[in-house]
């Protein structure tokens, strides 16, 4: 059973001067992708993402990370955007102000029609420079195949451009984010296990900063006994069923 959108969260988002929504891997989840630490197939069972998606991993064997990565890419390249990832492009023009945050790196939000979207752990399909060099980012080919490995333009190992464990996120992505969610005055959680920081923390800052909280997921997480608002439904149902409300 689905569940109803409440008149008073409708009001909340008609009235709303910036709306803030930050999306996590079960909307992905949604159009096929594999979660992170959903178990890996074939050749990757043996090892999990800890031991893959990190600096020094990819100091040891650059040639075998990337073959990981080719694989996560041609997955991604198969998915395509759900309804919640429309609804959200939709939203856009139904609030005055909205902005998105992603956890994903899959760019269905962008493939959906969403603009400027906030990639706060970057994009698996684009590549930078391992040597942290000023030299424009490159767009891969999704299709990658591992041949010899590439380099930038200083003469480093390109790597995939996101965030790895132990890293940071880009600062312009972490001050963009902060600012909109103490700026905001609905916020919305969306498929995210809310476990994982600082993206965790959005929900109770802005919450904080008297915005009112509203978590879409079909599973219980530690935003839930605080939000103002819970649709426990997927995204891809919930959100359409509320732009349907918004409407009018």
């Amino acid at each position: 059973m689905t569940t109803s959108v409440p008149g008073e969260l409708v009001a909340a988002l008609q009235r709303a001067r910036h709306v803030v929504a930050l999306t996590g891997s079960g909307i992905s989840a949604e159009s096929g992708v594999p979660t992170f630490r959903d178990a890996q197939t074939g050749l990757w069972a043996k090892f999990s993402p800890e031991e893959l998606a990190t600096p020094e991993a990819f100091a040891r064997d650059p040639a075998f990370v990337w073959s990981w990565y080719a694989w996560r890419r041609e997955l991604v390249e198969r998915a395509q955007p759900n309804p919640g990832h429309f609804a959200l492009a939709e939203l856009t023009s139904l609030v005055r102000r909205f902005t998105l945050v992603t956890q994903n790196v899959d760019g269905l939000h962008q493939r959906a029609g969403s603009r400027d979207v906030i990639e706060f752990h970057g994009n698996i399909l684009r590549d930078r420079c391992s040597g942290g060099c000023s030299q424009p980012r490159r767009i891969s080919d999704p299709r990658l195949r591992i041949g010899p490995l590439r380099r930038c333009g200083c003469g480093a190992l390109l790597r995939p451009d996101v965030v790895w464990f132990g890293e940071m996120i880009p600062p312009a992505a972490l001050e963009a984010a902060s600012d909109a969610t103490r700026d905001c005055d609905v916020f919305l959680s969306i498929g995210t296990s809310s476990m994982v920081y600082p993206a965790a923390g959005f929900a109770e800052e802005a919450r904080g900063s008297g915005a009112t909280l509203v978590e879409v997921n079909p599973a219980v997480t530690p935003v839930s006994g605080s939000a103002d608002f819970v649709l426990r439904d997927p995204a891809g149902v919930a959100l359409p069923r509320l732009l349907t409300a918004l409407r009018g």
